[in-house]
């Protein structure tokens, strides 16, 4: 029996302008090629905030840079994988878990507070909360006659 993902209508396309619009289209630095992993990343967002949630199992808190310059948050780090070769005996059967350098880059809407992000580590999944600042709000203006 063939295992299925079940995805309803229309979440594929909102998926495409969530990552459009959190990504450049040269980026080339969270590309696979240049990483030796690439981090799962969930994007929510609300009314006052954006929220990342970064999946990093195995990676120290310490061993992960989070930049933000001229609109573009990065994230990068390297998770490192145990030595075949420590003189335990250990033969690596399977390796499914990616290990080595990662990088991945969003391009931020011009609503975000740069100054307001915080990032926080629990249980190997790092929060990257991006508060929005406050919209100017349209006002009509009187001729004086």
């Amino acid at each position: 029996m063939a295992i299925m993902r079940y995805e309803p209508v229309g979440l594929g396309q909102l998926q495409q302008q969530i990552n459009r619009l959190f990504s450049g289209a040269d980026d080339s630095e969270s590309s696979a090629a240049t990483a030796g992993w690439v981090p799962t990343v969930d994007i929510n967002e609300y009314d006052d905030r954006f929220q990342l949630f970064v999946d990093l199992p195995g990676v120290d808190p310490n061993a992960v840079e989070i930049t933000l310059d001229s609109g573009v948050l990065t994230i990068s780090g390297e998770r490192t994988s145990p030595s075949a070769d420590d003189g335990s005996g250990m033969v690596r059967r399977r390796e499914e878990r990616g290990a080595g350098q990662f990088h991945r880059r969003f391009i931020l809407p011009d609503t975000v507070d740069a100054e307001k992000v915080t990032a926080r580590n629990g249980h190997g999944v790092l929060e990257i909360s991006i508060p929005k600042q406050a919209k100017a709000l349209p006002r009509r203006i009187k001729v004086a006659a």
